[in-house]
């Protein structure tokens, strides 16, 4: 059994993201733990045991600490957490310290995937991020210094305007933090995004995403990742068991994002 808990609370919306979320202040976060809470008690037996839980969103890092602990100590009263194999949290580099990650490792957090996206000034602001080159290194630094077990760091290719070279740079700054793990994703434009109406459905390359997915690949295996999914790559066997798994799992919940599972 694999557990998804999806946070859709967001600082800022981005142009690219066709994720259900809500901008931090446009709903009621305290009611959003106190729903997902009551969800779990009535859709799920005494004692449920996942192997993996995913927190995603939306952005799960924006939750304070008095949420995130009302929301895990809910959660547990009803949840069996011994059994966890592994607990991702996504992340931005903008939106977190180290207290904060100090009590993500308390809380038994093993996996932070960190939504770097860019190494490009340009490009980080053409997303809509918040944060800079230089956070994200901070980021993985915070997140090592806290005893944080794995870390991930997600990239995005074929983004408007973006050259060959700004993606070798990328992908080059991304290797030198040495990560446990990176995942490249090519950009699509989905309905309902500021993108998919600024450069419609068909504004990607095909000879773009081939050179720029075939550069990824060539230099991440070069530096001993594992190419083990489309858009994954894992160092030492630091393979995402929760994505790994849950395309096997008879029954995956997913909660706060309505009925889809994963």
């Amino acid at each position: 059994m694999h557990l998804y808990i999806h946070v859709p609370f967001c600082n800022k919306i981005c142009p690219y993201c066709a994720f259900y979320k809500h901008r931090i202040g446009h709903t009621d976060i305290r009611g959003y733990v106190e729903g997902v809470i009551a969800e779990a008690k009535l859709r799920l037996p005494q004692g449920y045991r996942p192997r993996t839980i995913y927190c995603g969103g939306g952005t799960p890092s924006m939750l304070s600490p008095t949420h995130l602990n009302n929301l895990v100590n809910g959660l547990r009263e009803h949840i069996d957490f011994s059994g966890v194999e592994e607990w991702s949290f996504e992340t931005n580099p903008a939106t977190f310290t180290p207290a904060k990650v100090e009590q993500w490792v308390k809380l038994g957090i093993t996996r932070v995937s960190l939504g770097a996206q860019s190494f490009e000034p340009e490009l980080l602001q053409l997303l809509g991020r918040e944060h800079s080159p230089a956070q994200i290194a901070r980021s993985v630094q915070m997140l090592r210094e806290a005893g944080m077990q794995q870390v991930n760091l997600d990239l995005m290719f074929s983004l408007p305007g973006q050259t060959i070279e700004q993606w070798n740079h990328s992908l080059q700054e991304a290797i030198a933090l040495q990560p446990d793990h990176i995942s490249t994703y090519n950009l699509t434009y989905e309905e309902d995004t500021a993108f998919f109406k600024a450069y419609g459905a068909d504004a990607g390359d095909e000879e773009t995403d081939v050179a720029m997915f075939t550069l990824a690949d060539e230099l991440l295996t070069a530096a001993h990742y594992r190419h083990y999914e489309i858009s994954n790559y894992a160092k030492g066997g630091a393979v995402s068991l929760h994505n790994w798994h849950v395309g096997e799992a008879k029954t995956t919940m997913a909660w706060g994002r309505g009925p889809a599972a994963l």
